[in-house]
């Protein structure tokens, strides 16, 4: 994507965006070409392209900005940090769902992974609810280690069209957590 504070690009980004996530709830992303986007957008071929270079980049640029409010509240989290992930991902769900409907849940991670680390630098240690349990080691290993695994949880979650009852999912992971804590774990 191409970043603008333009009103009228990021009005049009916004259009773009909306017309794709509308045309995934109809048609397996795969199928789904720029010309139909532009079609339901309603929109000219070059303002596409003034905005996007493709529809990967469409949808990649829309998580992106859904995840810096997500790493925004995860690492200010005042509380309980699954709970708050868990939160995001219903706050979320309809793209969840529509990710997960065309088997694309791990494009989330895979821009977690590539925003993760470099936000963790910016980020105040003292509003960081991880940065104690962090330091004097490797943080990214740990972070990656957590991202992963957390999100593998609510990719589960998702696919299982997000029944199941957080607090016990929750519950789970404690007491697995728990279990590992009492024992030494090599892999």
């Amino acid at each position: 994507m191409y970043d603008s504070n333009n009103p009228s690009a990021v009005r049009s980004q916004k259009e773009i965006t909306d017309a794709l996530l509308k045309l995934m709830q109809k048609n397996p992303y795969e199928e789904i070409t720029v010309k139909q986007i532009i079609l339901e957008s309603k929109l000219a071929r070059k303002t596409f392209y003034r905005n996007f270079e493709s529809k990967n980049d469409v949808l990649i640029s829309h998580i992106k900005r859904i995840l810096l409010d997500y790493f925004d509240i995860v690492n200010n989290a005042k509380g309980d940090v699954l709970t708050t992930i868990f939160e995001f991902a219903v706050k979320n769900k309809k793209l969840l769902l529509l990710l997960d409907k065309n088997n694309m849940l791990y494009v989330v991670l895979q821009c977690m992974n590539e925003f993760i680390l470099p936000v963790k630098d910016k980020q105040d240690p003292d509003l960081n609810p991880f940065y104690n349990l962090f330091a004097g080691l490797d943080s990214d290993y740990l972070i990656t280690l957590n991202t992963g695994g957390i999100w593998n949880v609510i990719s589960l979650w998702v696919h299982r069209k997000m029944r199941d009852d957080p607090e016990e999912v929750k519950k789970t992971i404690a007491i697995y957590l728990k279990r590992i804590g009492k024992k030494t774990v090599l892999i």
